[in-house]
C-alpha cells in the first residue's frame, strides 16, 4: 500500500488507541513497512525528545497545499 504522506510533511496526531501523546503538530521523519495495520511512519514532535511510530490513520495533514481552484 502507498503512503498518504511524506517524509518532512507536518501532521497531526490522533491515536486510535490509547497513548500519553504530546498534543500538538509533528514532523514525518521516516516511512516504515506496512504494518499488519496498513502503512506506518516515525514522527517527531519538538516538544519530546524521542520519536514515535505511528499507523497512517492516526495522522492528518496540517500544511495541505492551498488549491488549485480559489
Amino acid at each position: 500500500m502507498a503512503h498518504m504522506f511524506a517524509v518532512g510533511q507536518t501532521v497531526t496526531l490522533t491515536p486510535k488507541v490509547l497513548r500519553s501523546a504530546v498534543a500538538g503538530d509533528y514532523e514525518v521523519v521516516r516511512l516504515l513497512p506496512d504494518g499488519p495495520e496498513g502503512p506506518q511512519y516515525r514522527i517527531k514532535s519538538k516538544q519530546e525528545n524521542h520519536e514515535r511510530v505511528v499507523l497512517e490513520r492516526e495522522l492528518t495533514l496540517v500544511d495541505a497545499p492551498a488549491s488549485i481552484f480559489r
